[in-house]
C-alpha cells in the first residue's frame, strides 16, 4: 500500500504537469488623468500575473460614447460620475461593480518649473497675466477636467474675460502639453497632471468649493467575462494601488 508521503508526491507531480492557465487580456478604458499612475500599476500587476492589461487613454466623455456605441471593453473609468452614469443608464456595466475609487483637485498651472504663485479667487486678474496668449483647457462642455474648470472660473468671476481666450484640447493630458511645450503660458489642469511634467508649475489651487466634487468611479462592464478583468478591477482597490494612486496626488475615496 502506497504511503502517504508516495501519495502526496504523485499529487505534486500531477499538478505540475497541468497545463498552465492561459494568460488573458484586460481592456481598461480610462480618463486620460490617470495615465501616469495607472500605467505604473498595469505594468506591476501584468508582471506578477501573467495577465495583459491594454488601456485606452481619452476624455471620459469620449470613453463613455465609445462603450455605449459598442466599442469592446472590460473595465470603464471615468473622471466624472456623470459620464458613469450614461454608461449605467445604457445598462452597460456589470451588476454591483460600481465604485467611487480616486478624487483629485484643480490647479492652475504655468509654462516652466519656476513661475510664481497667484492667488486663486475673484480678484485674480487673469486674463490680465493672459495678455494676448491663450488658456489651455479640456473640452469645457465635454470632458470633465474641462467642465470643473469652467465651472470654477464661472463662480469666481472670472470665465466671461478669459473665455475668448481659452485654447480647447481634446483631453486634460493635452491641455497639460500645450502648456508644457509653451504654446500655452497658462492651463487649468488636476493636480496630478501638473505632477507627472516637470515642465510646468502649479502656481495656484481652485478652492474646492468653486467647482463640483472631483471624483473618479470605476466599475466592470457587463461583457467583461473573464477571470483576469474581475481579479484586475479587485486589484485597483487594493492597498498597493492605493497607495500608487495617493503617490501620484490622488485622493483615496474606496
Amino acid at each position: 500500500m502506497p504511503s502517504r508521503l508516495s501519495l502526496a508526491a504523485l499529487a505534486a507531480a500531477l499538478c505540475l504537469g497541468a497545463a498552465p492557465v492561459a494568460a488573458a487580456e484586460v481592456v481598461v478604458f480610462a480618463a486620460a488623468s490617470m495615465k501616469t499612475a495607472l500605467d505604473d500599476f498595469a505594468a506591476k500587476w501584468m508582471d506578477e500575473t501573467g495577465h495583459s492589461v491594454t488601456v485606452s487613454y481619452a476624455g471620459s466623455n469620449a470613453l463613455a460614447r465609445q462603450i455605449i456605441e459598442g466599442a469592446p471593453a472590460d473595465i470603464f473609468l471615468s473622471a466624472a460620475v456623470e459620464w458613469m452614469d450614461e454608461v449605467e443608464k445604457a445598462g452597460l456595466l456589470a451588476e454591483g461593480t460600481r465604485t467611487d475609487l480616486f478624487g483629485n483637485s484643480l490647479v492652475l498651472v504655468a509654462h516652466g518649473n519656476d513661475a510664481p504663485p497667484v492667488a486663486i479667487g475673484p480678484g485674480l486678474d487673469l486674463a490680465g497675466m493672459l495678455g494676448e496668449e491663450k488658456l489651455a483647457m479640456a473640452l469645457v462642455e465635454a470632458v470633465p477636467a474641462g467642465r470643473y474648470g469652467k465651472a470654477a472660473l464661472v463662480s469666481l468671476g472670472l470665465w466671461e474675460r478669459v473665455a475668448p481666450s481659452v485654447a480647447q484640447a481634446d483631453n486634460v493630458r493635452a491641455a497639460l502639453a500645450l502648456v508644457s511645450i509653451g504654446e500655452a503660458p497658462f492651463g487649468v489642469v488636476y493636480a496630478t497632471d501638473a505632477a507627472a511634467d516637470d515642465n510646468v508649475s502649479v502656481v495656484g489651487v481652485f478652492p474646492e468649493g468653486s467647482h463640483p466634487p472631483i471624483v473618479y468611479p470605476g466599475a466592470l462592464l457587463a461583457d467583461a467575462g473573464d477571470e483576469a478583468d474581475r481579479a484586475f478591477f479587485a486589484a485597483l482597490r487594493s492597498p498597493e494601488a492605493k497607495a500608487a494612486f495617493a503617490a501620484q496626488g490622488f485622493a483615496v475615496l474606496d
